[in-house]
């Protein structure tokens, strides 16, 4: 497989190289789409991706054509390893 291929492309053949990585689930806007007033079950810690595997998913992707990610889910934020993330990240931002 030629490693500078763009792996995201659609059904159209349009490359996308933009990758959006959600952090966290908790958030405290309440928007109505995504955490209605009842609620939602969350997620176990223990689900959520480690600074490694987010590491190695971003690393990934850039080297496939991603030029764009962008770090988002509630408050990504909070989420206590985020200096570790981002110092992880940065030469792909």
């Amino acid at each position: 497989m030629d490693n500078n291929k763009n792996i995201l492309q659609d059904n159209f053949g349009r490359d996308h190289a933009y990758l959006r990585i959600s952090l966290i689930e908790r958030c405290n806007l309440r928007c109505s789409y995504c955490m209605p007033e009842e609620g939602v079950q969350l997620s176990p810690k223990s689900h959520l991706m480690t600074y490694e595997e987010i590491y190695d998913i971003a690393k990934t992707f850039v080297k496939h054509g991603v030029t764009k990610i962008r770090l988002t889910g509630g408050e990504p934020l909070i989420r206590k390893d985020i200096p570790i993330i981002l110092e992880k990240l940065v030469p792909f931002l």
